[in-house]
């Protein structure tokens, strides 16, 4: 199959990229508005950017209603301020549900039952429970597709490491993380890990296979199909 994007809506782009780049690691992205108001949200067009300093990108596109900008865009375009948080097996339910457009007057974390830390150098909190965070300033925006969607960069001030989960010389224990990715419309859990070459038995054993469900859904489900999916990344 062999398809131009240029004959293509956004929702059908944006599709063939988050089906086809994966996975993705998500970005639970915690910000206030300058009059104090919380904004809790995941965001999965996400990644490193730069070493020293270190530095993170978010792109953001509108709400599902592909116009209006969402509230950590707007959040951190007018405070410069923002905390990525690492999402665990235990809090994707919790990180899940801050993917609903709530009202922009709406804390999530009121809203979804979550505890909040303190942060050291930026003022919006962090998530408690989540095993890494991130403290954010921002660095530059960079606007994509007349002014709707944007990508952000944002230098990382602070890292909040749960301590068994930070190693000698400096590493993560990665084993030990349960981090959670996303699939198209769905997530993953990072369960195994391998170096190359495989051993051709095990090569062998993968060919064809389709990946395991952790659900109730049959093989082949996708939240794609249903109205509960939206091409902003939110879930109605």
């Amino acid at each position: 199959m062999l398809i131009d994007p240029s004959t293509l809506s956004a929702a059908s782009n944006y599709k063939l990229l988050i089906g086809s780049i994966l996975p993705r690691a998500i970005a639970w992205v915690r910000t206030e508005s300058k009059d104090g108001i919380a904004n809790l949200a995941p965001i999965s067009f996400f990644t490193a950017v730069g070493r020293k300093p270190p530095m993170v990108s978010l792109s953001l596109q509108p709400r599902s209603d592909e116009v209006t900008l969402k509230d950590t865009f707007v959040n951190i375009r007018d405070t410069g301020e923002f905390v990525v948080n690492v999402v665990s097996l235990e809090l994707a339910h919790a990180m899940h549900r801050t993917a609903y457009e709530f009202p922009s007057d709406a804390d999530e974390f009121n809203e979804v039952g979550l505890e909040k830390a303190a942060s050291v150098v930026v003022r919006p909190p962090r998530v408690k429970n989540a095993p890494i965070a991130m403290e954010c300033k921002l660095n530059r925006i960079i606007p994509i597709d007349k002014d709707l969607d944007h990508v952000v960069f944002g230098e990382v001030v602070r890292f909040h490491i749960r301590d068994d989960l930070y190693l000698d010389r400096g590493r993560i224990d990665t084993a030990g993380l349960q981090a959670v990715g996303r699939l198209a419309a769905e997530y993953t859990l990072v369960k195994n890990a391998f170096t190359t070459p495989l051993d051709e038995q095990v090569l062998a054993a993968f060919q064809n296979k389709r990946i395991e469900r952790l659900d109730a859904h049959d093989d082949g489900f996708s939240p794609i199909d249903t109205n509960a999916w939206s091409a902003s990344g939110a879930t109605r």
